[in-house]
């Protein structure tokens, strides 16, 4: 049988202090409640560890051995268990998050100085990378969370939709779309179309056939970052898509952001964790931040 928690406590407590009311005191426990826990210390070593006088205690060469691995043992726990406190209080703690690169100069940057301006120890490092390494990142371990649109076929992570955003048309203040009431599809075909690689390309192909539209949407550059195709539109190259989340990256270009009609084309956001792996307090208090912040923005827009 192995000494208890509560009997090294009391022991290293008496040797401490060298007197059993004292000891007492230290553990708010009775004098009677801490001697029965020496007791049972010795009847389960089977040795003494105290010398008992009338004035003070001593320890046994057994109980000079013990005191400084008791100690250890008590020290090390505390400390973990206020580590273990520290990051369930919020007190200690970061958060890896992993974004596309124009969700992570726009809509995540002001939402992680509202999360530290309430939890300022929180350390919250953010990733900015292409979309499909937003799922890399995730299922690597490198983040804790992953921001980002919804992927076909589905990865295999837990997802939450954040939000949806309808597409709208991105152009510079001067165009002629900007005359128009209402921007079309087939307003936008008629002009150079800069396009991100990938599934962007791929989904609004797939979302505006010219089979059922008659519109040729056709790329005339495909970039890697959608601030590359907002440069391109900023110097007359074409006209690009975006979703609304962007308006003040387009703002800062000098662009206009206008909604595209016939059809209207939502994309939906998810946030990403592994599944069979719960989020540290700090990830998941992040995450749900998040969620706040994006449905508190989306009511007031």
């Amino acid at each position: 049988m192995n000494p208890t928690l509560r009997q090294m406590r009391a022991f290293v407590a008496l040797a401490r202090t060298g007197n059993f009311t004292l000891a007492a005191q230290t553990l708010h426990v009775t004098q009677s409640a801490l001697s029965g826990l020496i007791k049972e210390l010795e009847q389960t070593l089977d040795a003494r560890v105290v010398d008992r006088s009338t004035r003070r205690i001593g320890l046994t060469d057994i109980g000079r051995e013990l005191l400084p691995l008791f100690s250890q043992i008590i020290d090390d726990l505390d400390g973990a268990l206020a580590n273990v406190a520290d990051h369930t209080r919020l007190k200690k703690g970061v958060v890896r998050i992993a974004a596309p690169q124009l969700m992570a100069c726009t809509l995540l940057p002001p939402s992680i100085a509202a999360y530290r301006a309430q939890h300022p120890e929180i350390v919250v490092r953010l990733a900015d990378t292409e979309v499909e390494g937003v799922i890399t990142r995730v299922l690597s371990g490198e983040a804790d969370v992953g921001i980002g649109p919804e992927r076909t076929p589905a990865p295999p992570l837990l997802a939450r939709e954040l939000f949806s955003m309808p597409f709208a048309l991105v152009f510079p203040h001067e165009h002629p779309l900007a005359a128009l009431e209402r921007v079309t599809w087939q307003d936008a075909a008629a002009y150079p179309f800069i396009s991100l690689q990938g599934q962007f390309t791929e989904l609004l192909l797939d979302a505006v056939p010219p089979s059922r539209t008659g519109i040729a949407l056709s790329p005339a550059h495909e970039v890697t970052f959608m601030t590359t195709a907002l440069a391109m539109v900023s110097a007359g190259l074409g006209v690009t898509v975006c979703l609304p989340y962007a308006a003040p990256l387009a703002t800062l270009y000098g662009l206009t952001m206008r909604p595209l009609d016939a059809p209207t084309l939502q994309r939906r956001f998810f946030v990403y964790t592994r599944p069979g792996r719960s989020l540290s307090p700090a990830a998941e208090s992040y995450v749900e931040f998040l969620f706040a912040y994006v449905k508190r923005a989306q009511a007031e827009g």
